[in-house]
């Protein structure tokens, strides 16, 4: 637990704690009056209701729309349904930006929507929440349709058998046994949704503001930071809320139901209903799911003489068009952004594998407590972890402010949890005795750990780091602050390109969106091909 603590303690709470303690203290006292006085702001007040009523219904439209698809992947056996999970679930890993990006080629201005009826969404929430849905689809999918496939359908059978409606025994029978999955998924859907950045700031325009995209706006536009910090402190709050109900949802799951095969309750669509039912789904997919990403490649080749390959090759020299956006060619981020994550992913495998070894042992208190401490990067603000590595990084002997480290340090923090969860399950399945023969047989316990654990969570491992490696590509929040100019990630510079007007920037931030894509699906569909039946499932 020495290294990952560390690792935490050094990189996380250091930062955190700094960026919010400047902006609480004033001549050295703390001013903790301030987080009322921000609190009974009127526009602050505006964005932690809107925060809210997005996130509750963003959480509900997505259920509504993702439960369909959840009972066909579970239930029904056709051909492509491995293509067509991956598929669904490729929006998942994509970065915020890169959503951003592909609905606003859909809904914005010259967008698809506005060139054959002249209607936009973007600036809209509706805009905001189709974003949501897309981006959480496979969440309710992976979540509910993977208990969903593993629950025994004689029970409901049974209830049929016995006089009982399609629509009583579902509900009597299996809603009950997926209500904690369903909760679990919402609450999953809630934290992502409440902590959106990306999205909204591409699509909300001025108009609509999150909580992270106020402290995002508080700290580097206005340079606020008392605001920033109790911001900071109130999502801080809400996120560990959110994620304590979520895992005694989880830890419900577990005890209260036994499963079965999935292979035994897969079976080919019968009858009309049924038929219509998957076809539903997958005309789901082709319009939430590929219609956005097939206009993000669109724009990317629609160039002003026609179709071809006239914004990718901007994308090779500086200042193409006249500006001065970038101090190196905009293609430049996808090599940086390539190396980055790869570091990023090797930190996060090295504190992460360490992270897993030391929860095997469940004992006590401590080690409860060291397993919330991995979560805490997915409850504060990564723009406030980006900012603190600013003002805090920047002496002897830890002066990493112009270091290229710092961008795969940041990365590391949001990789880690992910990495945890996928190898945490099957090293707790490694069998104690193995451990203990290959030791009395003389093994050190790192040979035993090189000849026993490794080959069994080899597969695991591999897993882990595709998760780890897509989510680093992918950060945005902290990396905006700390990525250097010369240097920038590619959800940088597709922020950087939308921010600028003209149609040349337009069109490179759609090439560099659809590289990112292309790269984030290639990850998963490997990830795909490696993953275990149990570590694949959210």
């Amino acid at each position: 637990m020495a290294v990952p603590v560390a690792f935490f303690a050094l990189f996380f709470a250091y930062p955190v704690t700094a960026i919010v303690g400047r902006g609480l203290k004033a001549g050295g006292d703390w001013q903790f009056g301030r987080i009322g006085d921000v609190l009974a702001r009127p526009d602050i007040l505006d964005v932690l209701w809107f925060t809210t009523w997005q996130a509750l219904a963003s959480t509900a439209l997505t259920l509504l729309i993702a439960l369909p698809g959840a009972y066909v992947f579970a239930r029904f056996d056709f051909p492509g349904k491995q293509v067509l999970r991956a598929v669904v679930t490729v929006p998942f890993v994509l970065p915020t930006v890169v959503v951003g990006t592909a609905f606003l080629a859909l809904l914005g201005r010259g967008g698809l929507l506005d060139e054959l009826w002249g209607v936009r969404l973007d600036t809209t929430v509706w805009a905001i929440l189709l974003a949501h849905v897309f981006f959480n689809y496979a969440v309710v999918v992976r979540t509910v349709g993977g208990l969903w496939s593993q629950l025994d359908p004689r029970q409901e059978e049974a209830a049929r058998v016995l006089g009982a409606g399609r629509f009583a025994a579902f509900r009597r029978v299996t809603l009950p046994a997926l209500a904690p999955a369903v909760a679990a998924a919402a609450l999953m859907v809630f934290l992502f949704t409440f902590t959106s950045f990306g999205v909204v700031q591409i699509l909300g325009g001025p108009a609509y503001s999150t909580l992270e995209v106020e402290i995002y706006r508080q700290t580097a536009q206005l340079l606020d930071l008392p605001t920033a910090a109790v911001l900071t402190l109130v999502q801080f709050a809400a996120v560990g809320a959110i994620l304590a109900v979520h895992a005694a949802t989880v830890r419900r799951r577990e005890r209260a139901l036994k499963l079965v095969d999935p292979a035994q309750t897969s079976r080919r669509p019968r009858g009309a209903g049924q038929w219509a039912l998957l076809g539903g789904v997958l005309l789901t997919a082709l319009l939430l799911i590929l219609l956005p990403l097939g206009v993000l490649v669109e724009r990317s080749f629609d160039g002003p003489g026609g179709y071809g390959f006239g914004y990718y090759e901007a994308l090779q020299s500086v200042g193409a068009g006249g500006s001065s956006t970038f101090l190196v060619p905009p293609l430049e981020a996808v090599g940086n952004s390539l190396r980055y994550a790869l570091v990023a992913t090797l930190i996060a495998l090295v504190i992460g594998g360490l992270a897993a070894a030391a929860l095997t042992r469940r004992a006590g208190r401590l080690v409860r407590g060291f397993d919330a401490l991995l979560m805490l990067p997915l409850g504060v603000s990564a723009v406030t972890v980006g900012f603190g590595f600013l003002i805090t990084l920047d002496k002897p002997p830890l002066d990493l402010r112009t270091s290229w480290i710092l961008v795969p340090l940041a990365q590391a923090l949001v990789g880690v949890p992910f990495v945890v969860r996928t190898m945490l399950p099957v090293l707790r399945a490694v069998d104690d005795r193995l451990r203990e023969a290959a030791a009395v047989l003389g093994a050190s316990p790192l040979r035993a750990w090189r000849e026993v654990d490794l080959p069994l969570v080899r597969r695991a491992v591999l897993v882990a780091a595709g998760f780890a490696f897509a989510v680093s590509l992918g950060e945005f929040g902290a990396t905006v602050f700390i990525a250097r100019p010369d240097n920038p990630t590619l959800p940088v510079a597709v922020a950087r390109l939308l921010g600028r007007s003209g149609e040349l920037n337009y069109g490179q931030a759609m090439a560099l969106s659809t590289i990112l894509m292309l790269v984030c699906a290639v990850s998963l569909l490997l990830l795909e091909r490696i993953r275990t039946d149990r570590s694949g499932e959210f």
